[in-house]
C-alpha cells in the first residue's frame, strides 16, 4: 500500500492487473499480490494483457 499511495499521488497507477491496490482490504499481514506500478498509460496497457489472458 504505501507504494502505491507514492505511485498515485505522483500522478502513476498501482494495480494488481485487475483492481487498484489501494482498494485491496489486507486479510492477512504478510499478504502477497501481484504488483503493477508506473506510469498510467503503462499500467492501463498492462491491465489490457492480464484481460486478454
Amino acid at each position: 500500500n504505501p507504494m502505491a499511495f507514492l505511485a498515485e499521488q505522483a500522478n502513476g497507477k498501482a494495480s494488481d492487473g485487475f483492481t487498484r491496490i489501494m482498494d485491496i482490504e489486507p486479510t492477512e499481514l504478510h499478504q502477497r499480490v501481484p504488483f503493477i506500478c508506473g506510469s498510467k498509460n503503462m499500467v492501463d496497457k498492462a491491465e489490457a494483457f492480464m484481460l486478454k489472458a
